[in-house]
């Protein structure tokens, strides 16, 4: 009996705590309830619906006549909510949405059917319909029997996206570069993407999304919660055709010559507008793409283009002319018994004038010039050249310029070879637009101006936010004596039978430049080669600068510089000076007909077979409706009447062709 008791008690014990155990949490709830309840509610809603950043258009990058370089291009993602739809809505509208989908995308109808009823018993409310459709076809789709009720009726959901495209392909894309945000919140700036970023990213707006399932977050409404503000445009000074006569003319030279890369930059003489830059170099497959910037971040000794700012130095220090004579020594100079300096002409050129030094590019010639004058005091050498600004960069507006190298006697591993060796280009170092720019100045008769990528920043209305004039960084390089002497030269370079780049000669072209060949891996068994060309045309009074360099060209083909480079800059040259018409061969009617703004095209509208029509002005619909029945792509940004064509009218058509319409 006891024993019983005992039990009884315990269990009562147990139920006791119990009941206050239950009385303690029931307590605790209603008391977090009352005190608390609205804190975790809106904790529990943070985790279930957040306001996520929407990232704006950015804003497009243009040629200076209005050309497309780069453009966001809206793609859009659709998916199905399959539980906001009613039953009745669901079983009237799957057979027909089912059939609209298989005709659009070319699966079977059964296999949409499938798809979508799953959906709807999984209660899927993120089901994938189709990824990155075009602004046609998201048009097309929103329209299918089921979607056309919307959000909340017919399960529509809608994501867009922007996808940064370059209508004109590879030309320039180096230039062009791009802008990556990294995790820390800091930004990857290359080319004019990067250097222009904070006017093309545009201000973010806000949504709010709802958490459907595990990284899945679904827009609760397609309105924004705070609007994005799209990103400003950038127009550059690059013109279209003279950026492609340079793009395939350095092509066509490594492709022949089989080099490694090359670049080439066409800048205005007067405002340092660069007008063309190509940066090509070699993959496994022997292609070649814009792999680098070398134009603006390759520092390379140069060899022999670099003679011009040795003998500057001489002429302003007033220690030779160009008359002095001087002995190339049959073509060997030999340096503490055992370094060597020799011209690429065997047993030399005899007795000869500086000017000839230079126009026959000898090496020996010219460091007799200089290491005879300077070798007691090479500080006033090497300090000529600093105050000219050769050891500082530019100051470019892209990022990753090259840093510049001028020895000093002050340097602590200056040595007696780097006098001599510095007279004909090695030991220094320069990238293809530093040493392009002295060159310009000396066509500028002695101003040195900053090469220019960008003329203006802009509204998508064309206001002009921010202006981006020529900048002088030295008013005269050197005196007006010395520059008349160096242009002559120059252009003997060219003209005089004995100038190395006499064989580009046309009377009608008048060019003045110089030509370098510079080895590399000079300290090898296998010594390669630099092929450059800098200079000007016309000669007289000139319009343009350019700069060529080919890097490691094939010697069984050919090395030196008037052969690999210089013809790249002839070409270039004739297309200006000639004025060779590009691809513009629409008729006269067609002109007449299409080139007015604000108008539509009409039954008697003439477009030439094969070629781009001019559709600026037209309604984007009948502009869309023309170019789609020529077989062209068709991405439209924005909304109205077409403001601006990313394919210039008159160009060739090509096969499965796209072309972005901007609106207004």
């Amino acid at each position: 009996m006891n024993k019983q008791n005992n039990m009884m008690s315990r269990s009562y014990l147990v139920v006791f705590v119990l009941c206050v155990l239950g009385f303690s949490v029931g307590y605790r709830l209603v008391s977090l309830q009352l005190t608390q309840g609205e804190k975790y509610r809106e904790f529990a809603e943070k985790r279930s619906v957040k306001n996520v950043e929407v990232l704006p258009v950015r804003g497009n990058i243009y040629t200076e006549d209005g050309s497309l370089l780069a453009t966001s291009v809206s793609k859009y993602t659709i998916h199905f909510d399959a539980v906001t739809v009613s039953e009745r809505v669901f079983q009237q509208h799957l057979r027909p949405l089912s059939d609209s989908l298989a005709a659009m995308f070319g699966k079977s109808s059964s296999h949409y059917t499938k798809m979508l009823r799953n959906a709807r018993a999984k209660k899927s409310r993120y089901q994938l319909i189709a990824r990155r459709l075009s602004f046609l076809d998201y048009q097309r789709i929103r329209q299918f029997p089921m979607f056309r009720l919307g959000g909340v009726r017919g399960g529509f959901i809608l994501e867009r996206q922007f996808v940064r495209d370059l209508p004109m392909g590879k030309i320039a894309e180096r230039t062009i570069g791009y802008e990556q945000k990294n995790p820390n919140g800091t930004f990857l700036k290359v080319g004019l993407e990067g250097a222009f970023g904070i006017s093309l990213r545009g201000e973010p707006g806000r949504q709010l999304r709802q958490r459907i399932a595990s990284g899945q977050w679904k827009p609760i409404t397609n309105e924004y919660q705070q609007q994005p503000v799209d990103g400003l445009d950038v127009w550059t000074t690059l013109d279209v055709n003279l950026q492609d006569v340079a793009h395939h003319a350095l092509l066509e030279s490594l492709e022949k010559y089989e080099a490694e890369h090359g670049t080439v930059v066409v800048m205005e003489t007067k405002t340092g507008a660069v007008k063309a830059i190509a940066n090509l170099g070699r993959t496994k497959e022997n292609k070649y793409f814009e792999k680098l910037n070398y134009a603006v971040g390759e520092a390379h000794e140069p060899g022999s283009t670099f003679k011009l700012f040795a003998l500057m130095a001489a002429l302003e220090d007033k220690v030779i002319d160009t008359t002095t004579m001087v002995d190339t020594e049959n073509g060997k100079l030999t340096f503490y018994g055992k370094y060597h300096v020799r011209d690429s002409k065997r047993g030399g050129y005899g007795v000869i004038p500086a000017s000839q030094v230079f126009e026959r590019s000898s090496n020996t010639g010219i460091v007799k010039l200089i290491y005879k004058n300077y070798k007691d005091k090479p500080s006033q050498f090497t300090n000529r050249l600093l105050a000219l600004g050769l050891d500082k960069p530019l100051g470019l507006s892209i990022t990753g310029e090259g840093t510049p190298k001028i020895p000093h006697p002050n340097d602590a591993d200056w040595d007696g070879l780097d006098l001599p060796w510095m007279a004909f280009g090695y030991g220094v170092l320069l990238t293809p637009l530093q040493t392009l720019s002295y060159y310009n100045a000396i066509a500028n008769d002695g101003e040195l101006v900053l090469p220019r990528f960008v003329s203006s920043v802009r509204t998508l209305d064309n206001e002009v936010v921010e202006a981006f004039p020529k900048k002088v960084l030295n008013p005269a390089i050197c005196s007006e004596e010395t520059l008349g002497k160096l242009q002559k030269l120059m252009e003997g370079v060219v003209k005089n039978k004995w100038g190395t780049a006499h064989n580009i000669y046309d009377e009608t072209l008048s060019i003045a430049g110089k030509t370098g060949t510079c080895q590399v891996n000079y300290t090898t068994d296998n010594v390669q080669y630099v092929s450059s060309f800098v200079g000007y045309f016309p000669a007289h009074n000139p319009t343009y600068s350019c700069v060529v360099i080919v890097h490691k060209p094939n010697k069984k083909i050919g090395y030196y510089g008037n052969i690999v480079a210089a013809p790249v800059v002839k070409k270039i040259a004739e297309a200006v000076i000639h004025n060779i018409p590009q691809n513009t061969v629409l008729n006269q009617n067609s002109i007449a007909a299409l080139s007015q703004k604000n108008t539509s095209p009409t039954e008697d509208t003439e477009i030439e077979s094969g070629r781009i029509p001019d559709v600026r002005g037209w309604p984007a619909m009948e502009a869309v409706a023309v170019l789609e029945n020529l077989g062209i792509e068709v991405t439209l940004k924005g909304k109205g009447k077409v403001l601006r064509q990313s394919q210039k009218p008159g160009a060739t058509l090509r096969k499965h062709q796209t072309i972005i319409l901007t609106l207004s």
